[in-house]
Order: structure tokens, then sequence, then C-alpha cells
């Protein structure tokens, strides 16, 4: 493999080869045909009735509660839109996803960041922090294989957690589009399951399961919030894309949607193995926590290295990563985010070599 050869550890997307291409070319065709009016019809705003309904079935909970959008980061806006004003204060991980960092500051919240442990976010910090007074609109926990640091939340966090929501009357917003991703160990019970409160607002996607093109996410949680976001979005866009809501949806009624999650986890939990056993072998006095699924992995590299440097020094050794930085507030300075979903196994261990090549150019 030649250094032309860009490796990408950038992008949290799946690699071409575990898209189920030709299975979504078939639901394609059977949701023109099950429903042609619906599909080329402008739909409503709280997306594709059937495929609504299909989330409110997995998630145990009326189709009122539910609202369809293009894709998770969507979900994720209208939320923030309806919920954060200037100066109010929110609580997210420390790392945690970029782009949640930056719409929130571009709302104008006061952003605080509360570490993440191997088991998920600091409980005991956050409570520390509700105790000086501090009074958060919303907390956003990515609570399984979390972006970036590629952690799961443990179920007595999770439980800690609704106690505290409880306790300070914030919104939990769980934002978990990796959940079904898992290669390894036990599915957790999420918090909206647990929740009997209406303090939890859940975020998912198809984007990990399906494929990112057809841009489906979706929001789940009280009734009036959903109903109050909905008009919003009809103002906005009128309906998402009902095509791709109703290819999903016939992608998912048809069994589909099993076949690719474990095409997908299966592929991943392999390149995941790959990727921890070349940075032991490459890359010396690197410590990192072996995610149980997702599309992360989370490098604290050693302190004499600075990702500053480091990018620009993998990038012309054809390499990409993410810097450690881009999630926090401050810090990171000698981390990196490995995406490993769109990497083939035998493109790992070449991509950590270049890597670690890059780490000896640019130390002291």
């Amino acid at each position: 493999m030649t250094a032309e050869q860009l490796i990408s550890f950038a992008r949290g997307a799946p690699s071409l080869d575990i898209v189920d291409v030709e299975g979504l070319k078939a639901a394609a065709a059977r949701a023109f045909d099950a429903d042609p009016a619906g599909v080329t019809a402008y739909g409503t705003s709280v997306g594709y009735l059937p495929l609504r309904k299909w989330i409110a079935d997995k998630h145990n909970v009326s189709p009122d509660q539910v609202i369809v959008t293009n894709g998770s980061l969507q979900a994720d806006a209208f939320l923030f839109g309806h919920l954060v004003k200037p100066g109010d204060d929110v609580v997210v991980e420390k790392p945690t996803y970029d782009r949640t960092l930056l719409n929130l500051q571009n709302l104008g919240a006061k952003v605080h960041q509360v570490t993440v442990q191997p088991d998920g976010i600091d409980v005991e910090e956050l409570r520390a922090l509700l105790e000086s007074g501090v009074r958060p609109k919303l907390a956003h926990i990515i609570p399984n294989y979390q972006n970036p640091a590629g952690v799961t939340l443990s179920e007595e966090k999770r439980r800690g957690l609704l106690a505290l929501a409880e306790q300070y009357e914030f919104i939990i917003f769980e934002d978990d589009p990796y959940v079904d991703i898992r290669f390894r160990g036990e599915p957790l019970p999420s918090m909206l399951s647990l929740d009997s409160n209406s303090l939890v607002v859940h975020a998912s996607s198809f984007t990990k399961t399906v494929c990112p093109g057809v841009r489906v996410g979706y929001l789940v949680g009280p009734a009036a919030l959903i109903d109050a976001i909905a008009k919003k979005a009809t103002n906005l866009y009128i309906s998402p894309g009902m095509v791709s809501e109703a290819i999903v949806h016939q992608f998912c009624v048809s069994g589909d949607i099993e076949k690719s999650v474990q095409t997908v986890s299966a592929a991943l939990g392999e390149r995941a193995r790959v990727l921890a056993e070349s940075i032991r072998k490459h890359i010396p006095g690197a410590t990192f926590i072996e995610p149980d699924g997702g599309y992360f992995l989370w490098v604290d590299l050693p302190s004499d290295v600075d990702v500053d440097k480091l990018f620009p020094a993998a990038m012309k050794k054809g390499v990409a990563v993410v810097k450690g930085s881009d999630f926090l507030l401050e810090g990171g300075k000698s981390s990196l985010r490995l995406a490993y979903s769109a990497v083939t196994v035998d493109q790992i261990d070449e991509g950590v070599r270049r890597i670690a090549e890059a780490i000896e150019e640019v130390r002291g």
C-alpha cells in the first residue's frame, strides 16, 4: 500500500463493503410499490408515519412521542434550539462529540464538561457541580460506545443520572446512535426505558446501522415536547425526506435491519480488535480502553506528543486522524480519536505504523 492511498481513521462511517446496497435497492422498490402516494408527497413534519410507528414500537412508546428527522444531528439541533437559550447552563461529557460542543456554543450556552471515566460520565463530579449551584437545562450524554471516548455508561451510573435529573430538575438528552453496534458483552437498558418521570429525551439514527446516506434520525420524548418541535419543523422544511424514510421503513419491516446490524457489528468488532493490537505493537506508551461496540477508539499518546504537530505529519504520510482537542473545551493535546469503521482490516496495521512514524518525527 503506497503513501498516496489515504488511510482514514477520521470518519465514523461504515465502509461500502459492509453497507447492504442490494437490500436497500430492494427496499426502495418495495417502498415505491407499496405506497407511491406517501413516498412522493410532502408528508408531515413528524416524518413518514409508518416508520414513526416502527420506531415507537421499538422503544415501547406511543407514536406521538416520536419525530423522525434528517439524521440525528438535526434531532439534536431541534432539541437544543427548543430548550437552550443564551446563557443557559448545559452539561456535556469530557470529551464529547465535537459538533455538540460547537452547536451549544453557537446557541450561547454556558457549557460545563464533566469527566468521562472507563464506565461513563463521572456522576460524583456532576453531583458536585450541581451542589455548587449550577442548574443545567439539560445534560447531553452518549451512553453507548461514546463518541469520541468509546466507553459505555454503566447501568449503575444510568440510574444515578436519572436520580440527579429528578432531584435537580434537568433533562437528560440520551444521544444514542451507536447502541445496536455491540460486539462484546450484554446490552444495557436505555435511560429512556428506565425513566418514569419524563426526564429523558432520546435520539438515535439509522446512519450506523443502515448507511449515512439515508440521513434518517429521530427523537423520542414527552408528547408535548415532540409536538412543539414538530411545529418548528413544519416552519423549517414542511417535512423531512419521505423517500429515504420510506426506504428505511421497508428495510426495517423486512428484517434486513437485523442482518445489517450483524454484518456491521461483526466487521467492526474485528477492526477494533486489530486496531488495538496494532497500537500495542507500534506505539509503546499509548493508553486506551477497548470499546465494546461502536465506531471509535480514543488513544492517549505519551505526553511529549503534540497532536497539533502530529496531525499534519500523519497527513503527509497518508493517514487521517482527528485531534483529541477537537472534543474538549481545553486539553486533549496528546490524544487522538481513531474511527475504525471505514478502514478494512488490511489497512489498519499499515495506518497505525504510519502514525507511529509520524510520532517519531514530531517528538521533541
